[in-house]
């Protein structure tokens, strides 16, 4: 269950950075809101997840997708531009994300 709560901070967090990049300096009202709510979940999501996991596998882990996805996004509408070279390193920050996952290690004791 933390990788999942990891994860979907991780979309909070590309909510929240692409709603800053739309608030405007903080200008515009729903921008606004929007990335005060998505920093807020995405960051107890964080913390969350790192009660279980250790802090610097969640925080590369929160920090890849989040970024990926901005980007991904931002991509997607066609607010960034779109290359070969980017896709191929958008791919090596999840392929690096997954390996994460996968590379075994000791769960972080609960404080409960």
């Amino acid at each position: 269950m933390p990788w999942v709560i990891l994860l979907v901070s991780a979309v909070f967090e590309a909510v929240w950075a692409t709603a800053l990049g739309a608030s405007h300096g903080f200008t515009e009202p729903v921008p606004t809101v929007v990335f005060a709510v998505a920093l807020t979940a995405s960051m107890l999501g964080l913390g969350r997840a790192a009660e279980h996991l250790p802090i610097g596998t969640a925080y590369s882990v929160w920090v890849g997708v989040g970024a990926a996805l901005t980007v991904g996004y931002a991509m997607a509408a066609g607010t960034e531009s779109v290359s070969p070279a980017k896709l191929v390193f958008i791919t090596g920050v999840i392929a690096a994300v997954v390996g994460l996952k996968l590379v075994p290690g000791r769960s972080v004791e609960s404080k409960d």
